[in-house]
């Protein structure tokens, strides 16, 4: 490949890694204003409600969450780790900026530990293979982010099930674009960072 292609290649890679990062940033306010504006049942003082299961119900921002998770992954395929690390730190600070003060710990917390579980599951499966390890990644920062912010805001796990299965849809959402983008990165020669 000649060196102005393979610069023409790592120039198209981070742009799209600073793609991914807005997006992923993009999430936690999207989250915030999900939970207090958009549901099917919007209860006072309380999260704005969906379906997520026929008798299931979760707060709304549980779609934007399942997708941060997977551009997390994908900032940190294009970007590299200290990227990834450094989105964790600006969704942490933004998730405090943007929650409810009754929640900002909650929130915050159960961000910044879910996105590290995230990643500490992601980094050493990205090499098998992208999809498995977004898929393996999601499911467990899908599992921390909803005991600890349900356990830490709520003091209650009434939700998990509707938390974990919104997230879910998220994530399964998004692994057929996961999926493509792999299949794309092979045919324009474009190597994980």
């Amino acid at each position: 490949m000649s060196m102005i292609r393979s610069e023409r290649h790592h120039t198209a890679q981070r742009l799209e890694g600073y793609a991914y990062f807005a997006l992923f940033c993009g999430c936690i306010p999207l989250a915030n204003w999900l939970i207090g504006n958009v549901g099917t049942v919007c209860p006072p003082n309380s999260p704005c409600l969906i379906p997520v299961w026929p008798g299931t119900l979760a707060p709304s921002g549980v779609l934007a969450i399942g997708l941060a998770l997977v551009l997390r992954d994908l900032v940190q395929r294009r970007l590299g780790l200290a990227w990834s690390v450094g989105a964790i730190v600006v969704g942490a600070v933004l998730s405090g900026l943007v929650s409810p003060p009754a929640l900002v710990v909650a929130s915050v917390a159960a961000f910044v530990l879910s996105e590290v579980a995230d990643l500490a599951v992601y980094t050493p499966l990205q090499r098998r293979g992208l999809v498995l390890a977004v898929a393996a990644s999601g499911v467990v920062g899908i599992v921390v982010d909803s005991v600890l912010f349900l356990s830490l805001a709520f003091g209650s796990l009434d939700f998990l099930w509707g938390q974990m299965i919104g997230k879910g849809w998220g994530l399964l959402l998004a692994l057929p674009v996961v999926r493509w983008l792999r299949k794309r990165d092979t045919q324009l020669g474009f190597g994980a960072t």
